[in-house]
Parts: C-alpha cells; sequence; structure tokens
C-alpha cells in the first residue's frame, strides 16, 4: 500500500508549521464579536492573505480558517446551516493560496472544540458531538484536505471523539494536540502521558500539544508524550502569555525568542513545529532560518535579532535578482545585439540548437529571438524553442508570441508556463493570419492584439491575471513590440507604437530597415521622442533575387531603391555585398538606438556574425 507523502515527509526529518490565524486575523481588523470562520464566505481574499504570508515565510504546513466551524460555534452567528459550506471553502481556500505561492504544502483541515460540555458536565451527549464532527471532517474533505489537525482540546474525551470522526470518515492522516496549563495538565487535569496513551491506542499519526503557554511549558508537555512512546510528536506554542496593553491582548514572545527556542525542540524530538496564539508570519520565518542552519549543520544563537531581518529575505534571494539580463542591459544603456532563430518544421531540434550553440559561442550575441510561426507555418512551438536553447546553451531568448493561435485563457496559461520554464522576455505580436499559409483548415483565434497582450502581460508584472486573480507574486517579465518604419500609413503605425508604449511595453523592435532616413520619417511622424529602448531590425541580403522577393512579395519588409540597385550591381558577390550593407547600417545605428535585431534569412546565423564583426573591428561593443 503507497504511503500517504505527509506519513513520507515525517520520516524525512522536522517539519514547518504555520502560526495563528485568529490572532492574525484580529491584527488585520476583525473584530472579536466576528465569527472569524466565516470569512471563508465573506472574505476570502483576507483568509488567503494569511496563509501566502505563512507560505511565503516557508511554512511547510498551513491550517484552514476552520477551527470553530462547528454547528455549536457557528449556531451562536446563526450558522449552524453553512458547517459543511464554510469548511469547504476553508479547504478550497488554504488550496489556492498554496496553487498561487508554488508551494508544496500540505493543507491541514483544523478542527477544534465543540463550544459545549460533555455529559454529564454537560448537555452534550457522545453521539451529538460525533455527529457535529462528522459534518465538519465532511466539508474539509470536500475542500481538499490533505489531514486534519484537532487541535487545543482540553477535554481528552472530546479530542478521542473528534479523532474518531475523522477515522470513521477518511484515512487521512491526523495531528492530535491538547491544550496544557502551566502544572503541564490539561483544564480537565489530564497529564501529558494520559493523553499521550490514549491518542497512541486510536493511532493518532501525529500527538502534540498547542497553544497553552509559551514554547518552555510546551517542551515539558512533549517530553513527556516522547517517553511515553509517541513517535511523531507536534509543539506548536503560544508566543508566551498574554498581557492586556491600550485594551488589546499582547503576545510577548518575540520571532528571535522562538527561533532560538528551535534546536531545544528538535532535539527534544519534535517532529512539527510551529506557532499558535500570537504568532506570526514573522516567527515563522524566524523559525524557518533556524531549522535551515541545523539542517546545515550549523548553529543558532538566543537573543538574534538579526535572525529576523534574514528571514524577511529569505524569499526574495531564493528567487534571485528581478529582472531579465534584457532589462538590465536595457538599463545600463548597453548596445543590445540580438538574432532571430526560427524554430523548425520537423521533429528534430538539432539544426536550431547548432545554430543557438555557435550565436551563444561568438560572444557576440545577447539574445536569441524565437519566432511563432512565422507566415502562419506549422513549426515546432516557439516556447518549447526558447527553452531547449536556454537549457542547452545559456543564452536568453525572446520569446515571440502571437495572439492568432490561443484564446485569451490559453495566453495567460501559456505566459504562466513562460515563466516557469525561466523564458521572461516576451515579444508581443498579434501575428500573420493563418490566410497567409494558404491553409484553408487554419482560423485565427484573435480574442486580443498585440496591444492587448502587452495588456495582459502588465497585469502579470503586478501580481494577477487579466481577471484581477492574484497570481502570487509579481511576474518577472520583460515585454518588448514591434513597430513598421516603412508601412504606408505611418499616422496609424504611430498611433499603434503609441497605445503599445501606454499598455506597457518596455523596448521595441522595428521590422528591416535599409535606411536611416526611413526610422527619421517615421519619428517625424510620430512627433515626440519614443520614451522606450528601441533595437533596429536588420536583415542581411543574400542575393539580387534575395532582395527582391524580400521587397515584393514578404509582408513587412521594404528596400530602398539604392539598396536593390547594390545588389543587382553585385551580382555573383552578392553575399558579400549584403554583408557590407549590413555593417554599414550597424555602424550607422549604433549611435541612434540601442541595440540590433539580426533577422537572417533561412537561420543563416554565420550572415549575422559576419555583420557582428565589424563591432569587434571598432572596438567595444558598450555604447557610450
Amino acid at each position: 500500500m503507497v504511503q500517504h507523502p505527509f506519513l513520507e515527509r515525517l520520516q524525512q526529518g522536522p517539519i514547518l508549521n504555520d502560526g495563528a490565524m485568529g490572532t492574525q486575523l484580529y491584527a488585520r481588523g476583525v473584530l472579536p464579536t466576528q465569527c472569524y470562520d466565516a470569512l471563508n464566505l465573506s472574505d476570502a481574499e483576507l483568509v488567503q492573505r494569511v496563509h501566502m504570508d505563512y507560505l511565503a515565510a516557508g511554512a511547510e504546513i498551513i491550517e484552514t480558517n476552520t477551527f470553530g466551524a462547528n454547528g455549536v460555534k457557528l449556531a451562536a452567528f446563526g450558522l449552524e446551516g453553512q458547517v459543511r459550506a464554510i469548511n469547504r471553502q476553508g479547504g478550497r481556500i488554504a488550496r489556492y493560496a498554496r496553487d498561487i505561492a508554488g508551494s508544496t504544502a500540505f493543507i491541514a483541515g483544523a478542527i477544534g472544540p465543540l463550544g459545549g460540555t460533555l455529559a454529564p458536565l454537560g448537555e452534550l451527549t457522545e453521539e451529538q458531538a460525533l455527529a457535529l464532527y462528522r459534518e465538519q471532517v465532511t466539508g474539509l474533505i470536500d475542500g481538499g484536505v490533505d489531514l486534519f489537525v484537532l487541535e487545543t482540546f482540553g477535554d481528552l474525551n472530546l479530542l478521542c471523539i473528534a479523532l474518531q470522526a475523522v477515522r470513521e470518515l477518511t484515512d487521512l492522516p491526523i495531528i492530535a494536540q491538547a491544550t496544557f496549563d502551566e502544572d503541564g495538565r490539561t483544564p480537565r487535569g489530564q497529564t501529558a502521558t494520559k493523553v499521550a496513551t490514549a491518542l497512541l491506542e486510536l493511532e493518532a499519526d501525529v500527538l502534540g500539544a498547542n497553544c497553552s503557554v509559551g514554547p518552555e511549558g510546551v517542551l515539558n508537555v512533549v517530553r513527556d508524550m516522547l517517553a511515553a512512546g509517541a513517535r511523531y510528536v507536534a509543539a506548536n506554542p503560544n508566543a508566551g502569555m498574554p498581557t492586556q496593553r491600550a485594551g488589546r491582548l499582547m503576545y510577548l514572545s518575540n520571532p528571535a525568542y522562538f527561533a532560538a527556542r528551535v534546536p531545544d525542540f528538535i532535539e527534544a524530538g519534535v517532529t512539527v513545529i510551529g506557532g499558535c496564539c500570537g504568532t506570526g508570519p514573522e516567527h515563522i520565518a524566524a523559525m524557518r532560518v533556524a531549522l535551515d542552519a541545523l539542517r546545515a549543520g550549523g548553529t543558532v544563537r538566543r537573543s538574534e535579532p538579526a535572525i529576523v531581518r534574514t528571514a524577511a529575505r529569505t524569499a526574495e534571494q531564493a528567487a534571485g535578482p528581478r529582472g531579465t539580463a534584457l532589462s538590465h542591459l536595457l538599463a545600463e544603456g548597453r548596445f543590445v545585439t540580438a538574432v532571430e532563430l526560427s524554430p523548425p518544421r520537423s521533429l528534430s531540434p538539432a539544426a536550431l540548437l547548432r545554430h543557438a550553440r555557435a550565436l551563444a559561442e561568438s560572444g557576440q550575441v545577447d539574445l536569441i529571438n524565437v519566432t511563432d510561426s512565422p507566415m502562419a507555418r506549422v513549426r515546432m512551438d516557439a516556447l518549447a524553442a526558447c527553452n531547449l536553447i536556454q537549457a542547452q546553451t545559456g543564452i536568453e531568448t525572446v520569446l515571440h508570441l502571437t495572439t492568432r493561435d490561443r484564446s485569451l485563457m490559453g495566453i495567460q496559461s501559456h505566459l504562466i508556463g513562460a515563466h516557469a520554464l525561466g523564458v521572461r522576455n516576451i515579444l508581443a505580436l498579434t501575428g500573420d493570419p493563418p490566410s497567409l499559409s494558404g491553409d484553408s483548415q487554419s482560423t485565427g483565434v484573435y480574442d486580443i492584439d498585440s496591444v492587448g497582450l502587452v495588456r495582459v502581460i502588465d497585469h502579470m508584472k503586478q501580481g494577477h491575471d487579466l481577471a484581477g486573480s492574484d497570481m502570487g507574486s509579481p511576474a518577472d517579465f520583460c515585454v518588448g513590440v514591434a513597430v513598421d518604419p516603412t508601412r504606408e500609413d505611418l499616422a496609424h503605425e504611430a498611433q499603434r507604437l503609441r497605445e503599445k508604449i501606454a499598455a506597457g511595453a518596455e523596448f521595441i523592435m522595428t521590422q528591416p530597415i535599409y535606411d536611416l532616413g526611413t526610422w527619421d520619417r517615421f519619428l517625424e511622424v510620430f512627433g515626440e521622442s519614443i520614451p522606450i529602448p528601441v533595437l533596429m531590425g536588420l536583415l542581411p541580403l543574400l542575393s539580387q533575387r534575395h532582395a527582391e522577393f524580400l521587397h515584393n512579395e514578404i509582408p513587412g519588409i521594404t528596400l530602398t531603391e539604392e539598396t536593390l540597385e547594390r545588389m543587382r550591381q553585385a551580382g555573383a558577390n552578392g553575399r558579400e555585398e549584403g554583408v557590407r550593407l549590413g555593417q554599414e547600417l550597424l555602424l550607422q545605428c549604433r549611435q541612434r538606438f540601442q541595440g540590433v535585431y539580426h533577422m537572417p534569412s533561412y537561420n543563416r546565423h554565420d550572415l549575422a556574425l559576419d555583420v557582428l564583426s565589424v563591432l569587434d573591428q571598432q572596438g567595444e561593443k558598450v555604447a557610450n
């Protein structure tokens, strides 16, 4: 039988739980008179933010906001009919937070005392209590939790009933925790040894103590549980004893103190460690650093305030510096060199990778652009090609992404995948229409155009999708757009460029230019200084026939009469003349543009490198 992943994880060593939910909601403005569990339905975003803060701090277990979501406690707010809905939503919120955080944390369905007393001291029978817990457990199972955490039980009998309800309905793992007073006994007078013995008989997977007092008191309790034969023990103490200040409960144990106590708990044999009332993401982040230090064989000094500052930087350091290599080059004012490659029509990427390696090894190229089925002809997916190039050559790519082939949902999904693969430079394009290829079976989607695509990416860079849903963190894209200064209607092209810049474009790549006067005419129509970097498009010519073909048959490419004449005069030396023309343009554009974007026909990388060689002859590549 396959073991549950949580139980497998326990065998690997200590695991970090999250901290308090209730005191975090209170700190974020929720009044004590409100029903905190009902926030799952009324303010899911607030609950989600708490979960995400704990995940960012390094928690490997997050507990649902359902501690009091049972029929007795909810009845005080007239919500006894919402038990399953509130618990189901609690699980969904936690799962959603985990998904958008990109975490592998486990979701623990939190269950607490009923708020009523068992007979004979109270009116609640065991059968009633069992039915109430079954209802809550069912909702949490529907919500997709990975395990259950039964916590803050002062009555061992009620804890055993809750455990029985879970066991009747599921085989998911259970963490069963009681709360203890300063004398080491539950509020009903039961010792840690008695609690441990009873929970072991009921086959709780993890037993432990939470809430209670601060770390010292909980440490003493879990030592007794371990001595009673427990294999896995959980310790989730409060942040010390609370005190009343300015009408609010304040907890005195700070994150540094919690971190400093981590070695004591681990040395004692604790497997699940976290916090309860008064602890927040800062405590968990500090404990994360302490646990990682112990794993690495280091030590954690007591009373070390710097540990909190270190923890706060953990997530950012793990992600590395923000921004792509391209964005940094542009910000530094460097002259950027990019070369375009088209993915293969065949199933083999061998030729593509051969060209990419040659470009990467030349030392002359900063980026490789990868086209997205140009001329609307079937080729290997551009994202797959970018991923292969970056993985096997180390050079950064620019993904050409068209809106032709994907719905709005598909585009956003594609971008999320690109980001995960480390393909972060995007050239936003509308794309050639399918009719251009002559394939009558294919149709374009065009939910949005290139301006809309830039807006989508800009939304992602702010941390949410186009519908406003949180994505966990801001995307790290660098988005560019195309401009064609050779169009007949320059006024329309200029207006489109303004719209692209306003939508969030960060750089521009032009269609091929063969005379800088072409660019001057466009700038005159544009009527103002272009506020973002521009890379000039350059397509080296191979022959007179090649020049005539581009000029007359390829949309977006217009050659000057002087260029056409020079290629006619070149005759059999067309390649050499094409390289000379390219070198002349390159040297001129260095003073006018922040980079050059080579588009060698037929993936002739040798042509691009021959043109770029003039930069070595002229000295440094960096623009002054």
